[in-house]
């Protein structure tokens, strides 16, 4: 791999060391993408202090959009984005060729990178060194960084530590988002000046920045950015004595909301918050109101709500 220069490596590090909110879709009442909702929510959250926002992730409900919305969606978040922040699209197929040409289409709407979840239609096949020229070889070719996203709860298929630690050398890789359950302690060992690790969940976050990580790419960030970024600093400083506790509630609050709910919950919470969350897309069911009501409960009960 050619060495990267100093400042190249401070630039990128610039660009990942931070919260990114993995955008919620807002719908309206008949399902149709609410771009004005969405403009709403991207004015409130660029004053949050984020670095940025991953678009069509798990809780942008990718695979319930069409080519035309994904890319409505992506330049909508691109060209709304406050100054300095940061877009990742998110590229969850699995023909490599649909792959490739989503990537480029990114890039020619101002993507910084590309995050590109694992094939899992036949998961069974994806060995490592599948795996490995899916990704290094879309790199190859990418107009934009990428990072690999390991997610097996939406794909059926893990990134092995074997696989990340290769894939960590390709020039055009450069991280990872985990949002795994399998723990994030096992990548961050890549940790280096060209290959960051993200974490994938708010209820490892500070433990994931005291071991290496540069920052995450949350949903509780979707309806309360303010504590996900208060938990953030204290993972920059390394203050156990206030992040500890503050990652407790976090995870506590974070359960109550996508934990048993999913994009769903995420969308409530953000009703909740003062963000217009919408409803879900089918075959997703919104929340009933009595577990609006219990979220509501918890989250009054957490001191988040009043």
């Amino acid at each position: 791999m050619p060495a990267i220069s100093p400042t190249n490596a401070r630039l990128l590090l610039e660009k990942l060391a931070g919260v990114f909110v993995p955008i919620s879709t807002p719908f309206s009442g008949d399902e149709a993408v609410d771009y004005d909702a969405l403009l709403f929510n991207l004015a409130r959250y660029a004053e949050s202090g984020v670095l940025g926002y991953l678009a069509l992730g798990s809780n942008g409900e990718n695979r319930s959009l069409t080519e035309e919305e994904k890319l409505r969606v992506l330049s909508t978040i691109v060209r709304h984005k406050g100054s300095g922040q940061v877009a990742m699209a998110c590229a969850t197929y699995d023909a490599q060729r649909d792959t490739e040409l989503f990537l480029k289409q990114a890039a020619d709407l101002g993507a910084d990178f590309g995050l590109v979840l694992s094939p899992g239609y036949f998961r069974k096949q994806m060995t490592d060194d599948v795996l490995f020229r899916y990704f290094s070889t879309l790199a190859d070719t990418s107009p934009i960084p990428l990072l690999i996203y390991n997610a097996p709860a939406f794909c059926g298929v893990t990134v092995s530590p074997a696989l990340a630690g290769r894939l960590a050398a390709h020039p055009g890789i450069v991280g990872m988002k985990d949002s795994a359950a399998s723990g994030i302690e096992q990548f961050l060992g890549f940790e280096s000046d060209t290959f960051h690790v993200l974490a994938g969940s708010a209820n490892f976050l500070f433990p994931a920045m005291r071991g290496g990580s540069v920052g995450g790419t949350v949903s509780l960030a979707n309806s309360f950015p303010s504590i996900v970024m208060e938990l953030f600093r204290y993972g920059q400083a390394g203050d156990e004595a206030r992040g500890v506790p503050l990652q407790a509630r976090v995870t506590r609050i974070n359960k109550t909301i996508s934990g048993p709910y999913g994009p769903a919950g995420v969308k409530a919470a953000m009703n909740l918050g003062g963000y217009n969350g919408g409803i879900p897309r089918r075959p997703l069911l919104p929340l009933t109101a009595a577990q609006v009501e219990e979220m509501r409960r918890v989250l009054v009960e957490e001191g988040i709500l009043e």
